[in-house]
This record gives structure tokens, sequence and C-alpha cells, in this order.
């Protein structure tokens, strides 16, 4: 088969079948998020099990895996089966994008969160000041808030210079420090994992294609075309 190439000698890429995928893989995602929702939300029965959430966070740990599986598995077959050619480099770029999209999303909305606990904190301390100033009392209450602040921070600073809380500090930091290598590690695991599945699922896609003509009037896999003198090739095999 003859790969199409741009005047520079690169592969083309089309990335029309790479928006496809993407788009495919983001609706089979919220298809089966809410599918897995609807199940789990199901499955609690808080009132006839003592504890309904036991369990819980393994089945979705479980069913989270799986559905991005599927999804991965979908945005990057559609990928490459509409692609001109490389398809595994299709599903490849299907699966980048939507991992990038899925990323941004997730910050945004951490952002977004963040912003609105801020406008919240703020607005609760205007209105406590509005409170204060009408009631005559700020100068008493700022006294005593002070006066409590410093006798908090000289007691944790004691607290802070016992060899118990020195040793629980280490304990915490080396606990925390563990669980950051975990989830990092598990994170890229999930990528090296989801690459290979776009790469061989858009190849497996691409391999799928019906036959179709190329410049010297063969298929894509060396098949002879069918011709019509009034519409020229037509894909498909010879018939005897």
């Amino acid at each position: 088969m003859k790969l199409l190439a741009t005047q520079s000698g690169l592969p083309r890429v089309s990335w029309g079948s790479v928006i496809t995928g993407v788009i495919l893989s983001l609706v089979t995602y919220l298809i089966l998020s809410v599918l897995g929702a609807a199940i789990g939300m199901s499955a609690l029965a808080p009132l006839s099990r003592p504890n309904p959430l036991q369990g819980f966070g393994f089945s979705s740990g479980a069913y989270l895996i799986v559905m991005t599986v599927i999804a991965v598995f979908v945005g990057s077959y559609f990928a490459g089966r509409c692609a001109p050619m490389l398809g595994w480099l299709h599903g490849l770029l299907a699966w980048a994008v939507m991992v990038l999209m899925v990323i941004y999303g997730a910050t945004s909305l951490i952002g977004s969160a963040v912003s609105v606990a801020g406008g919240l904190a703020s607005s609760g301390a205007t209105v406590v000041g509005a409170t204060m100033d009408r009631s005559g009392a700020a100068d008493t209450t700022a006294s005593t808030l002070t006066q409590r602040v410093q006798g908090a921070i000289a007691s944790a600073t004691a607290e802070a210079s016992s060899p118990q809380a020195q040793a629980d500090a280490r304990q915490a930091a080396d606990t925390g420090a563990r669980n950051v290598a975990r989830a990092s590690w598990f994170s890229f695991a999930a990528l090296i994992v989801g690459a290979i599945i776009a790469i061989v699922s858009g190849h497996a896609g691409f391999r799928h294609q019906p036959p179709f003509e190329e410049a010297a009037g063969v298929s894509t896999d060396n098949a002879a075309l069918r011709r019509d003198a009034s519409r020229g090739a037509i894909p498909g095999r010879t018939v005897p």
C-alpha cells in the first residue's frame, strides 16, 4: 500500500478522523458513566444493609477502569477506521486529545470549585464584619480574637517542639510521599496501557476498512478493482 504524504515527505494526518474518534470516545465515556451511576445508586440499599458503602470504593474503581478501556478502544478503533493511512497513529492521536480534554476539564472544575469557595468565604467575612459594625462590638471582638490567636500560636509552637510532634510530622510526611508516589506510578501505568490500547485498536480499525482505490488502480489490500466506463474505478474485488 502506498502512503499518502505531504510535500515535505511527512505522513498526512486526517484530523477529521481524530476528532471523530475523540467525539465517539467521550460519548461512550459519558454513556457508561451515567450507566454506572444508575447501577451504583440502585445497588446501595441503605435501608436493608447496615453498611451500604462497604465495597463501593473497589467496585467503583474497577468499573472506572473498565469504562475507560472501553471508551479508549471505541474512539481509537473508529479513528483508525476513518483514517486514510497509519490507523495506529490516528488512534493514538485520538487517545492523546481525549486525555488532554479530560485533564483540562478536571482542572477547570477544580479551579471553579476553589473560586466558589473563596467567594463564599469572602461573602461570609463581609457579612460578619457588617454585623459587628452594627452591634458596636468590633473592637472588643477583635481584641478577643487576637488574644485567642496568640494563645493558639504559642500552644502550637510548644507542641511542635516536642519529640513526639516531630516524629508524627515525619510519619505524616512519609505517608504523604508514599501516597503521592503510588498515585504517580499508577497514573504512569494507566497512560502507558491507554496508549497501547489506542495503538492496537486504531490499527485494528484501519485493517477493517473496505478496499478503496489508490493512484495505481489497486485497493489497499492489493485486490484488483472493478471498473465501469461511465463511473471509473469502483471499489470492490473482481468477479470472474
